[in-house]
């Protein structure tokens, strides 16, 4: 009997050890496979993304990262390519295997901002003769197209807004988007200038296949300058990349279609250096001038500032005198720093002493900062 019961024993510890060790060796073959796995992976090499440029036959042109073309072969598993494909080639030899989805607006999104924005045209002050311009060009021809169809002229594609910096044309560009519940693309030209061959033209199209997908829309550049400057034959790489962005642009303006519900709005600071190219009749041809404000223009936006604060006695006549050659970025300054010198004094009321301090500062900066301009150049 006992044993009997030492054999039950022995057994049992025999068996639950078996079935143990058979646990263990599934989940060891399980990671001896998993390890295999990764190490195949490692072992690949990986493979380039290109842009299949042109299909001659059975084989294709490719572009890779750098701008260069080559005609490589395309493998039996790959089927149903088209031009402007995104695909996957072997390093080697730069056969395409795969087909991936398409990177189309990629760099749109990286590149612009896209918004819809609430600017009214009674946030901005001074600028009456401006907002009259750009409502006949920008906002009539987006909100009643079929006027122009039956007086049978086609609108300005687009306008360009010069001046000094701060005096409102980035607002001016905002609030006819909003007023025309247009999409705006925002953009800086010397972004539009990219590392690689090709890259910048190909982001320019993008651009404007963006805003034909949702039109009604305003594409703004800021700091045209930087791309549309007179061309000069200066024979650099940089140069001429930047040279081939802008006849893109041009291209994409004029167009083999019309802009329709898009319109161009270009920003700069410096008219004198732009390409005669960009301003001629059809492109950006209607020139806007957005200056200083003069002594009207400076009460509209002081008035605009001042409309939702606290405020003493002020006397807003001593205010504008002072403020001379201020721009409408300077006068929302001095109002917000005005704010901080009761905030700092503990007060939740403005006096004129705030403002005459705000001014005083902003001033004594802008002397500071040309002093400093001045002395770079000994």
């Amino acid at each position: 009997m006992e044993e009997k019961k030492s054999y039950d024993n022995f057994v049992a510890r025999y068996t639950i050890k078996s079935s143990d060790i058979v646990e263990e060796n599934k989940i060891l073959k399980a990671t001896v496979e998993q390890m295999k796995t990764e190490l195949e992976k490692f072992r690949k090499p990986p493979l380039m993304v290109c842009e299949v440029s042109e299909l001659l036959e059975k084989n294709a042109v490719i572009r890779v990262p750098n701008g260069n073309n080559f005609y490589v072969e395309i493998s039996h598993s790959c089927r149903d390519i088209k031009v402007g494909d995104t695909v996957l080639v072997e390093q080697k030899n730069l056969t395409v295997l795969k087909k991936i989805a398409s990177r189309k607006n990629f760099n749109v999104e990286k590149f612009v901002i896209v918004e819809t924005p609430d600017t009214t045209w009674e946030q901005i002050g001074g600028l009456e003769d401006q907002i009259r311009e750009i409502k006949e060009v920008i906002e009539l021809p987006l909100k009643k197209p079929k006027l122009f169809e039956k007086v049978g002229i086609q609108p300005p594609k687009g306008i360009l807004l010069y001046g000094e910096p701060g005096t409102g044309k980035t607002l001016l560009a905002k609030a006819v988007a909003a007023s025309t519940n247009s999409t705006f693309i925002q953009i800086v030209g010397s972004e539009l200038v990219q590392k690689f061959i090709g890259e910048g033209a190909k982001l320019v199209k993008e651009i404007f296949e963006l805003a034909r997908e949702k039109a009604p829309s305003i594409i703004f550049i800021d700091e045209l300058d930087s791309l549309a400057a007179k061309r000069v034959d200066l024979g650099t790489s940089g140069e001429r990349e930047v040279q081939r962005t802008f006849m893109q642009l041009l291209a994409e303006i004029d167009g083999f279609k019309h802009l329709g519900m898009v319109k161009v709005i270009g920003c700069t600071n410096r008219y004198d250096i732009l390409d005669p190219a960009i301003l001629r009749p059809g492109r950006l041809d209607r020139l806007i001038n957005v200056p200083l404000p003069n002594k009207d223009g400076r009460k509209s936006i002081l008035d605009i500032h001042t409309k939702n604060m606290s405020l003493n006695k002020v006397d807003f006549e001593t205010l504008i005198n002072v403020m001379d050659d201020f721009s409408g970025a300077d006068i929302k300054a001095a109002c917000t720093e005005a704010g901080y010198c009761a905030i700092r004094e503990n007060r939740n009321r403005v006096d004129i002493d705030d403002f005459m301090f705000a001014i005083n500062k902003i001033k004594n900066r802008e002397i500071t900062e040309s002093k400093e301009f001045l002395s770079m150049f000994g």
